[in-house]
């Protein structure tokens, strides 16, 4: 008798809300204002990868970006770019 494994793909047990809640409060103590800023977030490797890209490609500067622990909401690393 032969039995195969199979595998599911992780499910974070932090949301994806969750992790942009996260990262939107952390960021708005640096930079106050992040309407000029576009959020992309993706999930990977039991990680949120969070990422604020300003809006307007002509003006110079970044916003923030996190690497956020999908299981206990703890982030991982965050660089300001500015």
């Amino acid at each position: 008798m032969s039995s195969i494994a199979t595998f599911e793909p992780s499910k974070p047990q932090v949301s994806a809300d969750a992790a942009l809640r996260i990262a939107r409060l952390d960021a708005e103590q640096k930079y106050r204002d992040l309407s000029p800023y576009r959020i992309a977030i993706v999930f990977d490797d039991n990680h949120w990868r969070i990422d604020y890209e300003l809006r307007n490609l002509n003006v110079q500067g970044g916003g923030p970006h996190y690497l956020i622990d999908a299981v206990t909401g703890v982030i991982l690393s965050k660089r300001y770019a500015q």
